[in-house]
């Protein structure tokens, strides 16, 4: 018995066709655990997606899902053929993006999700090198949250992310994402005068009696931000919030609190307040990530290069 491809099936010869598709389906279903899930993530409706496994069943020949109470599950041969079909996914990947390289230009379209102050920061510039380097290449931009965007890259509803990582909250490695660092981002204090009289506050500890603006809860920056006050041996006094860091820049410099914040906000944008610099030296890292398989695409390695050559021409923040 051996494998024969032809257009979107695979075939085990002898035995019926699997369909790429259905495939994927599978996959998302290990991925995120209800069919409900799936649906959303791709949208389809549950019952397309019932639809369909219940067809890659029949292809496969053996039961793949079982149910559980209102849930499904899948069976041994279903965690069997996920695992296939990762390897097999990543294969067509690698097929595509050779087929890509055998091209003299980059043409096309490219999905790309990134966070707030990466778009504000380095896409504007990004854009501008790629449209002068290929006229012919859309990009296609979303801002999304970091937590949500790696989830997204897996169902290929983006080619590459943006993405961040707070201190000490380091990220699983997932399977199937290639990723690549750009650069770390140090995190800093910012606040008003009002709360530093006579400059005589100088460690994040200093700052226990001050109000604080920070990013909702169950945010990895606000994870972050919780333990490190505690580690100073406070509890933050939270008076505001926002998901927005460019609030919590104006809120800090209007005198309503103290803030931590990455040193990237301030790329194109004027500080107002004050800085304080914390002994641990924390810092934000900042990463691209495609897909297992697609980090040989053309379009790919450009858009990844030009992000290193801009991150490298940043100027530094002068404080």
């Amino acid at each position: 018995m051996f494998l024969a491809y032809n257009h979107r099936y695979l075939r085990l010869v002898g035995a019926e066709m699997l369909n790429l598709h259905r495939m994927r389906l599978l996959v998302e279903l290990s991925r995120r655990g209800t069919i409900g899930q799936v649906a959303e993530a791709l949208s389809f409706s549950a019952s397309t997606v019932s639809q369909q496994l219940g067809q890659l069943e029949n292809e496969a020949g053996v039961p793949l899902l079982e149910q559980v109470g209102r849930r499904v599950r899948l069976t041994n041969a279903g965690e069997l053929l996920v695992r296939h079909s990762e390897g097999i996914l990543q294969q067509v990947e690698r097929a595509q993006a050779a087929l890509a390289a055998t091209r003299s230009d980059i043409i096309g379209e490219v999905r790309v999700a990134t966070f707030q102050t990466a778009a504000l920061a380095l896409i504007p510039r990004v854009l501008e090198e790629m449209n002068f380097r290929h006229p012919d290449l859309t990009l296609y931009l979303t801002e999304i949250q970091p937590d949500s965007a790696t989830s997204a890259l897996q169902a290929r509803e983006f080619d590459l992310i943006l993405g961040e990582e707070y201190p000490g909250y380091d990220q699983p490695q997932v399977t199937g994402i290639d990723r690549k660092m750009l650069f770390e981002d140090p995190m800093r204090i910012y606040v008003a005068d009002k709360w530093k009289p006579n400059r005589d506050r100088k460690e994040l500890a200093d700052f226990a009696d001050v109000p604080w603006i920070l990013e909702p809860k169950g945010k990895p920056a606000r994870d972050w931000a919780e333990t490190a006050c505690r580690a100073a041996g406070f509890e933050p006094r939270v008076r505001f919030e926002s998901a927005d860091l460019l609030v919590l820049a104006r809120l800090a410099e209007t005198g309503h609190g103290a803030t931590l914040l990455p040193d990237l906000v301030w790329d194109g944008y004027h500080p107002q307040a004050q800085f304080v610099s914390i002994a641990t030296k924390p810092v934000r890292n900042v990463y691209t990530a495609v897909r297992t398989g697609a980090e040989a695409r053309p379009v790919l390695v450009e858009l990844r290069n030009i992000l290193v050559s801009v991150c490298d021409r940043r100027a530094d923040i002068a404080i």
